[in-house]
């Protein structure tokens, strides 16, 4: 793709030969990606594998400042094949930062692809936040999932305002509160679907109200079913 093509606002539709990670110190980007019309918000919590060969478009936000570390596809083997969000913790947000800094000095690019695709490569990115009202929340939705209790009833009892806690999550974490609980609740059901649990059962063990709505949530971040997902952990677990 010639940089012609890339605006302040973004990109049309295109495809690399190269595997790409997008990275976001600032502000925030959409991507739009694979054959379902996925989108992928892009936060300075989280980042973005594209691997080669995968059509995808961009939105920007105006203040994003906007990094893009690519890689060989042919030395490279990203062990993702769609496009694939993670999360930008402590340790590759100061290797990201390094690597601005190089300014043309030959770059470590074994070593920074080592560090962006360590760890599981299911799990949705959660950053956790800090802030005591916002951390009592989270901490009681990683022990249940499952609890209804919408961000007004979770703050009055905790004797704060809805407004605080909202603004508390987006700022510390990068998401909104009900993006923050559907990605908790989707991570956790991808145990119980690899224990074998029925779709429906574990849409309602996790928290949501209908087995559709769980569907549609588990394909808008994963890029495919619930079902589908559980067949190819089978076939993992088999192997």
């Amino acid at each position: 793709m010639d940089d012609e093509f890339i605006t302040v606002g973004g990109h049309p539709t295109h495809v690399h030969d190269y595997h790409q990670f997008l990275h976001v110190p600032l502000g925030r980007i959409v991507v739009t990606a694979s054959a379902l019309g996925t989108e992928y918000e892009v936060t300075p919590s989280t980042g973005l594998w594209l691997p080669a060969g995968l059509p995808h478009s961009a939105r920007f936000d105006p203040d994003a400042l906007v990094v893009s570390e690519t890689f060989d596809s042919g030395r490279y083997r990203l062990p993702y094949r769609g496009a694939t969000a993670v999360a930008v913790g402590t340790a590759r947000r100061r290797a990201l930062l390094a690597r601005m800094r190089e300014h043309g000095s030959a770059p470590d690019d074994d070593a920074l692809f080592a560090e962006l695709t360590a760890g599981p490569a299911d799990r949705l990115p959660l950053p956790c936040p800090i802030s005591e009202p916002a951390r009592a929340v989270a901490d009681g939705l990683l022990r249940r999932p499952d609890d209804p209790r919408t961000a007004d009833e979770w703050a009055r009892a905790l004797y704060t305002s809805s407004t605080t806690l909202r603004r508390a999550f987006r700022a510390e974490t990068g998401i909104a509160f009900s993006e923050w609980r559907t990605r908790l609740r989707l991570n956790r059901s991808l145990e119980l679907l690899a224990e074998g649990q029925l779709v429906g059962t574990v849409a309602s063990r996790v928290g949501f109200v209908s087995t559709n709505g769980y569907i549609l949530a588990f394909r808008k971040h994963f890029g495919r079913t619930p079902g589908a997902y559980a067949r190819t952990s089978g076939e993992r677990t088999a192997a």
